[in-house]
């Protein structure tokens, strides 16, 4: 219960809450960060639902973005291709919870002490529920989610500009349907998922280990395929 408090309250933390899979791309280097100009001339020639993958040192997971959350998709896409997230940490990895990255502190070393509250200066207007009041998506197996500071200093459930979490047990995340905005799913790559909510960590569920994203970068392979039109299974 220490735990889910304290992921209620830190930045970035959400509340109580194919790859190749196995092999390590560490020989995969990030493609060069585009500019907003360029990042945003790719983004318009992606599908409403684009797969992005997130290439990481203990794999990859392959994520596909709503397109009923347009605000959230649109700024993944933006940072992703920009380069943003290239060489950022999962800094906060709960077994039986969650895995959560994309704060740009965690480049920088002495700033350990201050991971989970970084982000770009902005936020993004929830996305979390129809017009009935209906939670759009559910924290399933793999949901790709946006990380937000709590309820007393974020009445309106903002999400972070930039921080985000993949759910890895969906039994322990019920109670976050329809507080959280969930912008996509993972398509393949949940035995990494599994890998990396499996890494050893401290007190502060920091993984002792760096468990590093090196890009995230659209997959032009399903997004060729979506684009023409054609479906493709979830792995």
């Amino acid at each position: 219960m220490k735990k889910l408090l304290y992921i209620i309250l830190a930045l970035g933390a959400i509340a109580a809450c194919k790859g190749k899979g196995a092999q390590a791309p560490a020989e995969e280097p990030a493609a060069e960060p585009l500019d907003t100009v360029a990042a945003a001339a790719v983004a318009k020639t992606l599908p409403a639902t684009p797969v992005f993958d997130i290439v990481t040192n203990l794999g990859t997971i392959k994520v596909r973005l709503f397109s009923d959350t347009p605000r959230h998709r649109d700024n993944f896409e933006k940072l992703a291709l920009a380069g943003y997230y290239d060489s950022l940490l999962f800094h906060r990895v709960i077994n039986g919870f969650m895995i959560q990255g994309g704060d740009p502190f965690t480049r920088d070393t002495s700033k350990v002490a201050e991971y989970g509250q970084g982000g770009p200066d902005y936020t993004i207007p929830a996305e979390m529920r129809d017009s009935t009041g209906t939670p759009l998506h559910r924290h399933s197996k793999g949901a790709l989610a946006a990380a937000r500071r709590g309820n007393l200093a974020n009445p309106f459930k903002e999400s972070s500009g930039s921080q985000f979490y993949i759910v890895q047990n969906p039994d322990n995340c019920v109670h976050l349907d329809g507080e959280y905005t969930v912008f996509g799913e993972t398509v393949a790559g949940f035995n990494v998922i599994d890998k990396i909510a499996g890494v050893k960590t401290d007190r502060l569920d920091r993984p002792v280990n760096d468990v590093r994203i090196i890009t995230i970068k659209p997959d032009k392979e399903l997004n060729d395929l979506q684009s023409a039109g054609t479906e493709f299974a979830v792995k």
